[in-house]
């Protein structure tokens, strides 16, 4: 696939980190010497110094056999009239990186895809997504909803007093035989390795496990995971960036009682006014003595979301050591992501991740409705819709040629959620969860075409 990608930024520069590394065509647009000088030395792909607003730019960058193009410098504007060009110059699909959540609020109202823009992504928007998800979801450190929740994912670590731990697959299937989800991925404590687990795989003590459930499955892995639902209901937030910003706004509006603390006293008098429900704090959420005097012993859930990555992390471990159940830390260092669970914290959150994970289902073969990356883990979820002439359809799972490093986790039908079995028929319009490893995507994207 033939891709252009404008703006080397953190978020541009991982997608084509991310790309360049499944031997896609990718080029590179940024006015930034320096920054396209980085990508060229440790990435294989093409980079071009220019704006990629320029006409003469777009066509150097062959944009009239481009599969997909995707806008994301820092300003909105940019991306939005690189999108439209790009769709007028011939390219087929595009997707502009936006601030102003509003544009999402009313995509269809305002028709984007008439003036060529295929899909509107707002990284910031996505994290607050990913925190609200994650305090709703209290136990369990990573969470991703298909369809509007009627198919989940949840991800937790697997602790001693766990009914399963030192059972099979297939014997905790015949003991709990009316359970309502599906074991996806699991990733042994201590190691990078990710199994997609068969029904000889054993459950061990403080495997970080992926489960795919429905709405009812939820309450049965709290209670068979020994994991409390815990009510979250105060919480602070460290940082009013945008994220800050966006997610004390979801919270208050679901009645969460929120304190946020920024250390700017204009941002901080803004986000009073914006806010009213809010109680804004104006300080440096670095002070300890601070977050004391702000009760932070009895805060549910601390999410430090500032711009700087080290100071989230060591803001959340000294929640965590004040007795507060939930943090989580925004990091830009994807390298973090492996300390997360041996440092303390419950779940980091990073937004170049949440936007490649947006962004890479236009990539995959097939009809994709839905992707997502599984953190710290190297697999991916994969939605898929069946089609009449797919290879999969009117065919019963077990007599489906699946790569073993790959699974089926759900089934969406006619609004309903699913956990199939073997015997389960795949018809026409179902969608499909997969669950699988790098080594197997191509072979399972050939089945959905």
């Amino acid at each position: 696939m033939k891709i252009i990608i404008a703006g080397a930024g953190e978020v541009g520069f991982h997608l084509a980190k991310l790309l360049s590394f499944e031997s896609q065509d990718i080029t590179l647009i940024d006015s930034n010497r320096s920054s396209l000088a980085n990508a060229e030395t440790h990435l294989d792909i093409r980079v071009i110094k220019g704006d990629a607003t320029s006409i003469a730019v777009l066509r150097d960058a062959k944009i009239n056999e481009t599969d997909l193009v995707i806008a994301v410098t820092s300003s909105e504007t940019t991306n939005i009239t690189v999108c439209v060009l790009s769709k007028q110059l011939g390219a087929k699909r595009t997707v502009a990186r936006i601030s102003n959540t509003e544009f999402l609020d009313h995509k269809e109202e305002v028709g984007f895809t008439r003036f060529g823009i295929d899909e509107l992504i707002s990284p910031e928007a996505l994290a607050a997504n990913e925190i609200q998800l994650l305090l709703n979801a209290s136990a369990f450190n990573d969470t991703y909803e298909f369809e509007d929740g009627a198919l989940t994912m949840i991800g937790l670590s697997l602790s001693r007093t766990a009914d399963f731990v030192g059972k099979t697959v297939l014997e905790s299937a015949n003991i709990f035989p009316d359970l309502e989800f599906i074991p996806i991925a699991i990733q042994r404590f201590g190691t990078q390795n990710t199994i997609i687990p068969r029904g000889d795989t054993v459950f061990k003590e403080g495997d970080q496990v992926y489960f795919m459930t429905t709405k009812t499955g939820v309450e049965e892995i709290y209670k068979l995971t020994g994991k409390v639902r815990e009510e979250i209901k105060n919480v602070m937030i460290l940082g009013g960036s945008k994220i800050g910003h966006q997610t004390a706004i979801g919270l208050c509006e679901n009645s969460f009682n929120v304190k946020l603390i920024e250390s700017d006293a204009e941002k901080a008098f803004e986000l009073a006014d914006d806010i009213p429900s809010c109680l804004v704090i104006h300080g440096d959420g670095r002070n300890v003595e601070l977050l004391e005097e702000e009760s932070i012993q009895d805060m549910d859930a601390f999410i430090s979301v500032t711009g700087n990555s080290e100071t989230n992390i060591m803001s959340c471990l000294v929640a965590k050591s004040k007795g507060v159940k939930k943090a989580i830390a925004l990091v830009e260092n994807m390298d973090y992501f492996h300390l997360s669970h041996s440092i303390g914290i419950d779940t980091l959150i990073n937004k170049k991740l949440l936007a490649a994970n947006n962004i890479f289902r236009y990539i995959r073969k097939g009809e994709v409705v839905a992707m997502t990356k599984l953190n710290n883990m190297n697999a991916e979820l994969l939605e898929f819709e069946v089609k009449e002439n797919t290879k999969v359809c009117n065919k019963i799972i077990k007599n489906i040629d699946f790569p073993r490093s790959a699974i089926v986790g759900g089934v969406f039908r006619d609004d309903e959620g699913f956990i199939p079995l073997g015997d389960f028929k795949i018809t026409a319009g179902d969608r499909i969860v997969v669950c699988c490893l790098p080594q197997s995507i191509s072979k399972v994207e050939k089945l959905f075409i």
